[in-house]
């Protein structure tokens, strides 16, 4: 397509246009829209809770049905038998996340599964007791360190070193993330960072911050809340020890769905890694036999402490066959497309129209779908003149709107409406 000026992209038959030609236009159908004054809405909040898929009140059913006619049976003679129900996830998690099927599992919730990943990669000792994150990480993050500090007999204050941004600037930059590592040096137990900041938007280099952990000694953890589903992730290539998600956001599985967890093959697959034990974990064979001593599976599913949440997982089914046949590299290639469209019609309305030095955008150009809109002025105001008119996007406060484009379900048009939108805003 020829290059064009903001003005020739900023109308409705252009949108229109790229969505004609959008190959993956045919999975919006795929997923409910909620509704506005008779006509769908234009829902950026992908990166909050993600849309419905179609298939998700099926699949549920599915396993109602089997409920109400196996009862217990349905353990072993469900469609999708429910012992092992999550090894259903495995493959499709495996191949959003760059992992091998051995190092991931769907299991719980998101800070749960934190806390028990840093039971065993937070092993702090007198000298090496440092962890290291952003600032602005999400706050349940920081609530997590902070009682993994305490636990260990450390205040917050001696244990966490929090990144800041420099003087002016709104997000990090990765020479002082690698800086403050080696400055930690052999004090520094883990590195514990979001992999896209909720806030900001900004996505972190997970490979250098994996190396550069490695060669002061330290653990590499990611919380992939804002990743997952959004960004290419190699986490096995990048040698990452381990991550965890929630599966709401990007990967549509309802809200309070069940999260997931990657755990590098080196430390899954050992028997010496420390893990708090649960049956769920035991060796398959063996695990109804009921006897007294733990033997770890030689995955990641060792780290799992009960069975299967199978109503939840079921939404998850449904909404990974959507990823797997739309293709994580095809969905990528149009999340890149949206958000650059986004960001050149939002970048105009910077300048000029009623909102011009109202507001600027803080998402650097590292960034998955995501833009983050910092508001001087009229920021509240602006956010409620959106959700009257049928566009749903995310307030965070004090005065920042987030917009996420999804590409599995998002258009250009919708992101023609929010501009134009903006450039109706009455003040």
């Amino acid at each position: 397509m020829a290059q064009l000026s903001t003005t020739d992209i900023f109308n409705a038959e252009y949108a229109q246009l790229r969505d004609d030609a959008d190959p993956l236009k045919q999975f919006r159908n795929e997923f409910l829209i909620p509704q506005h004054q008779g006509k769908p809405v234009a829902y950026f909040c992908g990166n909050s809770l993600g849309l419905q898929p179609k298939q998700a009140e099926a699949s549920i059913l599915q396993e109602l049905n089997d409920w109400a006619n196996l009862g217990v049976e349905g353990h072993t003679q469900a469609r999708r038998p429910w012992v092992s129900y999550h090894e259903h996830l495995c493959e499709a998690l495996a191949e959003i996340t760059g992992s091998k099927t051995n190092e991931v599992v769907a299991m719980n919730a998101l800070t749960v599964n934190l806390h028990l990943l840093m039971a065993s990669f937070y092993r702090p000792s007198k000298t090496r007791f440092r962890i290291l994150c952003e600032a602005k990480a999400f706050p349940s993050d920081q609530y997590a360190l902070q009682s993994q500090a305490e636990w260990h007999g450390f205040t917050p204050a001696q244990a966490i070193r929090e990144i800041h941004p420099r003087e002016g600037q709104h997000y990090l930059t990765h020479d002082d993330i690698i800086q403050a590592i080696r400055e930690e040096g052999d004090q520094l137990a883990l590195v514990m960072i979001g992999g896209v900041n909720y806030y900001s938007g900004q996505v972190f280099d997970m490979e250098v911050i994996t190396r550069e952990a490695h060669n002061v000694g330290a653990m590499a953890g990611f919380d992939l809340a804002h990743a997952i589903g959004n960004i290419q992730l190699k986490l096995h290539e990048w040698n990452v020890d381990f991550a965890a998600w929630c599966s709401y956001k990007y990967l549509n599985s309802g809200p309070g769905g069940t999260a997931g967890v990657f755990i590098h093959e080196k430390h899954a697959t050992s028997a010496e890694t420390f893990r708090l034990k649960g049956w769920w974990g035991h060796n398959k064979a063996e695990r109804f036999k009921m006897g007294p001593d733990f033997e770890p599976i030689p995955t990641a599913e060792s780290w799992q402490m009960s069975n299967a949440p199978v109503l939840s997982m079921a939404v998850q089914i449904a909404s990974l066959e959507l990823f797997r046949q739309a293709g994580m590299t095809n969905l990528l290639e149009k999340s890149k497309a949206l958000t650059a469209y986004a960001d050149q019609l939002l970048s105009g309305l910077m300048e000029q129209g009623p909102l011009a030095g109202a507001f600027e955008i803080i998402t650097p150009k590292e960034r998955g779908c995501q833009l983050s809109l910092l508001f001087s002025r009229y920021g509240r105001a602006v956010f409620d003149h959106l959700t009257a008119n049928g566009v749903i996007a995310d307030w965070r406060e004090p005065n920042v709107i987030r917009i996420a484009p999804v590409p599995l379900y998002n258009q250009f048009s919708d992101i023609y409406r929010l501009a134009s939108l903006l450039a109706q805003f009455p003040g």
